[in-house]
Protein backbone atom coordinates (compact mmCIF):
# COMPACT_ATOMS: atom_id res chain seq x y z
CA UNK A 1 0.00 0.00 0.00
CA UNK A 2 1.30 3.65 -0.88
CA UNK A 3 1.08 5.98 1.86
CA UNK A 4 -2.80 7.11 1.63
CA UNK A 5 -5.41 8.41 3.83
CA UNK A 6 -8.45 6.98 3.86
CA UNK A 7 -11.43 8.00 5.75
CA UNK A 8 -14.72 5.33 6.23
CA UNK A 9 -17.93 6.59 7.35
CA UNK A 10 -21.20 5.17 8.54
CA UNK A 11 -23.59 4.89 10.78
CA UNK A 12 -23.77 2.86 14.25
CA UNK A 13 -23.17 -1.12 13.82
CA UNK A 14 -22.51 -0.24 9.94
CA UNK A 15 -19.24 -2.13 9.30
CA UNK A 16 -17.01 0.41 9.95
CA UNK A 17 -14.55 -0.81 12.27
CA UNK A 18 -14.50 -3.96 10.54
CA UNK A 19 -14.04 -2.90 7.20
CA UNK A 20 -10.96 -0.31 8.53
CA UNK A 21 -9.44 -3.71 10.44
CA UNK A 22 -9.40 -5.94 6.41
CA UNK A 23 -7.85 -2.60 4.93
CA UNK A 24 -4.82 -2.85 7.22
CA UNK A 25 -4.80 -6.62 7.27
CA UNK A 26 -4.82 -6.76 3.27
CA UNK A 27 -2.19 -3.43 3.44
CA UNK A 28 -0.13 -5.77 5.27
CA UNK A 29 2.91 -4.61 8.40
CA UNK A 30 3.39 -2.86 11.14
CA UNK A 31 0.04 -1.88 12.62
CA UNK A 32 -0.46 1.01 15.14
CA UNK A 33 -4.24 1.07 16.20
CA UNK A 34 -5.19 4.51 17.90
CA UNK A 35 -8.36 3.59 20.09
CA UNK A 36 -10.23 6.56 21.08
CA UNK A 37 -13.09 4.86 23.50
CA UNK A 38 -12.95 4.49 27.06
CA UNK A 39 -14.70 2.41 29.83
CA UNK A 40 -16.96 4.65 31.54
CA UNK A 41 -19.03 1.66 32.69
CA UNK A 42 -19.33 -1.92 32.81
CA UNK A 43 -20.75 -2.49 29.25
CA UNK A 44 -18.53 -0.24 27.59
CA UNK A 45 -15.66 -1.84 29.19
CA UNK A 46 -17.06 -5.49 27.80
CA UNK A 47 -17.86 -3.24 23.93
CA UNK A 48 -14.03 -2.66 24.16
CA UNK A 49 -12.54 -5.72 25.36
CA UNK A 50 -14.61 -7.28 22.26
CA UNK A 51 -12.95 -5.00 20.09
CA UNK A 52 -9.59 -5.64 21.50
CA UNK A 53 -10.35 -9.04 20.96
CA UNK A 54 -11.43 -9.20 17.44
CA UNK A 55 -7.52 -7.49 16.34
CA UNK A 56 -4.80 -9.30 15.60
CA UNK A 57 -2.18 -9.84 18.82
CA UNK A 58 0.41 -8.80 16.56
CA UNK A 59 -0.68 -4.94 15.89
CA UNK A 60 -0.09 -2.87 18.65
CA UNK A 61 -2.79 -0.60 20.87
CA UNK A 62 -2.35 3.08 22.11
CA UNK A 63 -5.29 4.61 23.90
CA UNK A 64 -6.17 7.98 23.72
CA UNK A 65 -8.89 9.61 24.30
CA UNK A 66 -7.78 13.35 23.66
CA UNK A 67 -4.68 13.82 22.15
CA UNK A 68 -4.69 12.42 18.91
CA UNK A 69 -2.16 14.17 16.60
CA UNK A 70 0.02 14.06 19.87
CA UNK A 71 -0.49 10.14 19.88
CA UNK A 72 -0.12 9.85 16.16
CA UNK A 73 3.32 12.09 16.19
CA UNK A 74 4.75 10.14 19.15
CA UNK A 75 3.87 6.71 18.30
CA UNK A 76 3.69 5.95 14.45
CA UNK A 77 7.45 5.95 13.59
CA UNK A 78 7.20 2.75 13.77
CA UNK A 79 4.06 1.82 11.45
CA UNK A 80 3.24 1.36 8.13
CA UNK A 81 -0.82 1.36 8.86
CA UNK A 82 -2.53 3.32 11.66
CA UNK A 83 -6.00 2.79 12.50
CA UNK A 84 -7.58 5.58 13.77
CA UNK A 85 -10.77 4.44 15.24
CA UNK A 86 -13.09 6.40 16.13
CA UNK A 87 -13.40 10.31 15.33
CA UNK A 88 -17.05 9.93 17.02
CA UNK A 89 -16.04 8.88 20.38
CA UNK A 90 -13.08 11.20 20.10
CA UNK A 91 -15.53 14.25 19.63
CA UNK A 92 -17.71 13.28 22.20
CA UNK A 93 -14.79 12.99 24.80
CA UNK A 94 -13.46 16.31 23.99
CA UNK A 95 -17.23 17.79 24.21
CA UNK A 96 -17.55 15.93 27.18
CA UNK A 97 -14.33 16.66 29.05
CA UNK A 98 -14.86 20.44 30.33
CA UNK A 99 -17.73 21.43 28.19
CA UNK A 100 -15.47 24.13 27.16
CA UNK A 101 -13.64 22.39 23.48
CA UNK A 102 -15.49 24.83 20.46
CA UNK A 103 -15.51 24.03 16.88
CA UNK A 104 -12.71 26.34 16.46
CA UNK A 105 -10.83 24.33 18.69
CA UNK A 106 -12.00 20.53 17.35
CA UNK A 107 -11.60 21.42 13.62
CA UNK A 108 -7.96 22.92 15.06
CA UNK A 109 -7.46 19.50 16.46
CA UNK A 110 -8.57 17.97 13.09
CA UNK A 111 -5.61 20.55 10.91
CA UNK A 112 -3.39 19.18 13.42
CA UNK A 113 -3.72 15.38 12.97
CA UNK A 114 -3.62 15.53 9.45
CA UNK A 115 -0.46 17.71 9.71
CA UNK A 116 1.15 15.14 11.53
CA UNK A 117 -0.20 12.61 8.84
CA UNK A 118 1.27 14.46 5.90
CA UNK A 119 4.82 14.60 7.99
CA UNK A 120 4.88 10.92 8.87
CA UNK A 121 5.29 7.89 6.93
CA UNK A 122 2.15 5.68 7.79
CA UNK A 123 -0.75 4.74 5.47
CA UNK A 124 -3.77 5.90 7.84
CA UNK A 125 -6.95 4.75 7.99
CA UNK A 126 -9.93 6.90 10.20
CA UNK A 127 -13.23 5.65 10.93
CA UNK A 128 -15.83 7.74 11.82
CA UNK A 129 -19.46 8.07 12.61
CA UNK A 130 -21.90 9.81 9.89
CA UNK A 131 -24.42 11.69 12.55
CA UNK A 132 -26.10 13.50 9.73
CA UNK A 133 -28.60 11.76 8.38
CA UNK A 134 -31.27 11.19 11.36
CA UNK A 135 -33.35 13.68 12.81
CA UNK A 136 -32.43 17.38 14.73
CA UNK A 137 -31.52 16.27 17.93
CA UNK A 138 -33.92 17.89 20.61
CA UNK A 139 -31.09 20.01 22.75
CA UNK A 140 -27.90 22.05 21.64
CA UNK A 141 -25.31 19.97 22.63
CA UNK A 142 -26.68 17.31 21.00
CA UNK A 143 -26.55 19.73 17.94
CA UNK A 144 -23.25 21.26 18.55
CA UNK A 145 -22.10 17.60 18.29
CA UNK A 146 -23.53 17.02 14.92
CA UNK A 147 -22.01 20.10 13.08
CA UNK A 148 -19.15 19.82 14.44
CA UNK A 149 -19.07 15.72 13.45
CA UNK A 150 -20.43 16.92 10.01
CA UNK A 151 -17.30 19.56 9.58
CA UNK A 152 -14.87 17.23 10.77
CA UNK A 153 -15.86 14.53 8.48
CA UNK A 154 -15.82 17.06 5.61
CA UNK A 155 -12.45 18.53 6.29
CA UNK A 156 -11.39 15.01 6.44
CA UNK A 157 -12.86 13.62 3.08
CA UNK A 158 -11.56 16.59 1.22
CA UNK A 159 -7.85 15.44 2.01
CA UNK A 160 -8.64 11.77 1.91
CA UNK A 161 -7.72 9.75 -1.14
CA UNK A 162 -10.28 7.64 -0.55
CA UNK A 163 -13.56 7.78 1.59
CA UNK A 164 -15.83 5.11 1.66
CA UNK A 165 -19.44 4.95 3.14
CA UNK A 166 -20.70 1.66 5.41
CA UNK A 167 -24.38 0.56 4.45
CA UNK A 168 -25.22 -2.70 6.48
CA UNK A 169 -21.97 -4.15 5.83
CA UNK A 170 -21.20 -2.79 2.53
CA UNK A 171 -18.61 -0.06 1.59
CA UNK A 172 -19.39 2.11 -1.29
CA UNK A 173 -16.14 4.39 -2.13
CA UNK A 174 -17.33 8.08 -2.70
CA UNK A 175 -14.58 9.55 -4.76
CA UNK A 176 -14.19 6.88 -7.11
CA UNK A 177 -17.31 7.41 -8.32
CA UNK A 178 -16.44 11.14 -10.08
CA UNK A 179 -19.25 13.25 -8.93
CA UNK A 180 -18.58 16.26 -10.48
CA UNK A 181 -19.25 19.23 -8.07
CA UNK A 182 -16.80 17.69 -5.53
CA UNK A 183 -14.17 19.58 -4.57
CA UNK A 184 -15.89 22.98 -6.10
CA UNK A 185 -15.68 24.36 -2.59
CA UNK A 186 -13.49 23.85 0.08
CA UNK A 187 -15.32 25.57 3.08
CA UNK A 188 -18.24 24.87 5.12
CA UNK A 189 -21.04 25.94 4.20
CA UNK A 190 -23.17 28.03 6.23
CA UNK A 191 -26.51 27.63 4.70
CA UNK A 192 -26.72 23.69 5.25
CA UNK A 193 -29.84 23.67 7.32
CA UNK A 194 -30.42 23.24 10.48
Amino acid sequence: MNKELVLILGGARSGKSSFAQRLAKKAGGNVLFLATAQAGDDEMAERIARHKASRPATWRTVEEPLELASALQAEASSADVVIVDCLTLWLSNLLLRDGSASEVEVLGQVDRLLDVYEKGTASCIVVSGEVGLGLVPPYPLGRVFRDIMGWMNQKLARRADKVFLMLAGIPLELKSLGVPWVGITDEKDAGDGM
